[in-house]
């Protein structure tokens, strides 16, 4: 395919090799019953198994894979093309699968600079694993929700145990092979409890630079395929208990603020800090949920399915399959664009007059699920704890913008204390 395609933005589609499988049972997980969804498991002598007793040929096999690599090095127009495996959990495709994509990166890939990076719960790691992505040079997100009180109230094991010290087992390997990693948490109704301990063990146990920190908010709603969770229609649905309410949100980012404004600027790089201050800057944030329009990164299943959104994996969402349908033709098709606009489109009055409107841009669409003070529908969940952190850092993101307006470093706010 030699091509030219005249996109408006850079085409990313995020690739879940062994599907919504995992050898963790979150309670707060919003993939593993995506299974459902996914249920034609990639056989034949092609295949490329999972690790040993963990699902046989469940997931992506190396025909798929080759195809995904090619075609999607082959539609970019730019130089550097990020590649992203996600789950689930990615490492239940073992190291083979891997030490694969790279081959094939290399031989499509030729003429452009490819980068990979990996989403996982850490415990996979060996010290092969390690070698691996350090000489590959990927970047791993590794996925830990603070101490291990916290980490273990709701990230356990299909046996209930807690796996707190196997994560941190396997960032030890990573730190012992010089391998690049940030660190993803979740906000959720029990860790949000204690703030302080949450950041502190980051910076100081972890000595991490990078977090990024996702609010959990799920509703229960049992479906006739066996999903209990909702999506975003679905209505009257309780919010599931590990859900961490608004106030608490709010309450939680500006006490983790107010430490960093203080003491970590330039040091620690928190993705809310500087997702909010690319607001304030006008210019575009470094993560989909606080963009004006998303639809900029879409998924792919371990069977081909692409879909418009990580969480909106359901049928309604889905764009086609790999192996009928084009990237463009998926991702730039009429049915994604309707899709990137909704978030835009479906603001809300009192959203579209809201001061923070900049910052926030009515944040993930599958939270809009309650209604205004006037009753209009597609008020985000988590708006009122929003509505408390913009408040509290705006002075603060006021003088960064200056500051970094008249070509200063933004750490200069920390002269302020």
């Amino acid at each position: 395919m030699n091509c030219a395609y005249p996109f408006a933005r850079p085409l990313y589609v995020m690739a879940k090799p062994a599907g919504p499988l995992c050898n963790l049972r979150c309670q707060y997980c919003y993939y593993l019953e995506k299974r459902t969804l996914s249920n034609s498991p990639l056989k034949g002598e092609d295949s490329l198994p999972l690790r040993e007793g963990l699902g046989g040929s469940f997931g992506m096999n190396s025909l798929l894979l080759e195809q995904y690599i090619r075609d999607y090095i082959q539609v970019q127009q730019m130089p550097d093309v990020l590649f992203t495996w996600h789950g689930g959990e990615p490492m239940l495709k073992p190291l083979s699968f891997y030490q694969r994509v790279v081959r094939l990166q290399q031989y499509y890939g030729r003429g452009k600079r490819i980068s990979n990076s990996i989403q996982t719960n850490g415990i996979y790691l060996t010290p092969e694993w390690c070698q691996f992505l350090h000489d590959e040079g990927w970047l791993v997100g590794i996925s830990i929700d603070g101490t291990q009180e916290q980490h273990d109230a709701y990230r356990r094991d299909a046996q209930g145990n807690g796996t707190w010290e196997r994560v941190m087992n396997g960032i030890k390997l990573l730190n012992e092979y010089g391998v690049e990693w940030n660190a993803m948490a979740t906000a959720n109704h029990y860790n949000a409890q204690d703030p302080l301990a949450f950041y502190r063990f980051f910076r100081d146990e972890l000595h991490c630079k990078y977090l990024q920190i996702s609010p959990v908010v799920e509703r229960i709603k049992e479906h006739s395929d066996g999903r209990h969770l909702a999506q975003l229609f679905d209505e009257d649905c309780p919010i599931a208990p590990f859900s961490i309410r608004p106030e608490e949100w709010g309450h939680f980012m500006c006490a983790i603020f107010d430490e960093w404004v203080r003491k970590d600027v330039g040091e620690v790089f928190v993705q809310l800090f500087d997702a909010t201050l690319a607001g304030w800057m006008g210019v575009e944030p470094g993560v989909c949920v606080y963009a004006e329009e998303c639809g900029h990164a879409a998924v792919m299943e371990h069977n081909g399915d692409v879909y418009s959104c990580d969480h909106f994996v359901f049928p309604e969402y889905k764009l086609g399959n790999i192996r009928t349908h084009g990237l463009p033709q998926m991702l730039y098709g009429t049915k994604q664009n309707r899709f990137s606009r909704m978030k835009k489109e479906a603001l809300p009055r009192q959203c579209r007059q809201c001061l923070w409107l900049k910052a926030c841009h009515g944040e993930c669409p599958r939270l809009r699920f309650l209604k205004t003070a006037d009753g209009e529908p597609g008020l985000n969940y988590l708006c009122a704890g929003y509505q408390i952190f913009f408040h509290h850092v705006a002075p603060y993101m006021d003088y960064m913008q200056r500051e970094l307006l008249a070509g200063r470093p933004a750490s200069g706010v920390m002269k302020l204390f």
